[in-house]
């Protein structure tokens, strides 16, 4: 593994671990999150329709551009509501 594949590792891990404290601390966050990917998860372009909204929404800002952090958020979000909707 190279040291710039190393250093993206490390970025991503921190922009993790920046979310999961929001999330922590207000934890409406995370119920809004989920909220808004049930009402979006059929959309096209749900990914960025749903960063959208959870940006206008609340303090978690994703920007245009998605981050591999955001992705991995917005992927495990949508997982998530799938699996909710499986059980019913």
């Amino acid at each position: 593994m190279s040291i710039a594949e190393i250093k993206n590792k490390e970025r991503v891990i921190n922009e993790l671990m920046s979310f999961i404290r929001k999330v922590l601390v207000e934890p409406d966050i995370c119920e809004k999150a989920l909220e808004i990917a049930r009402e979006h998860l059929n959309d096209e372009h749900a990914e960025t329709v749903i960063a959208d909204k959870l940006s206008a929404t609340t303090n978690i800002k994703i920007p245009i551009e998605h981050s591999e952090a955001d992705r991995l958020f917005l992927q495990v979000l949508l997982e998530v509501i799938k699996d909710e909707q499986a059980l019913y």
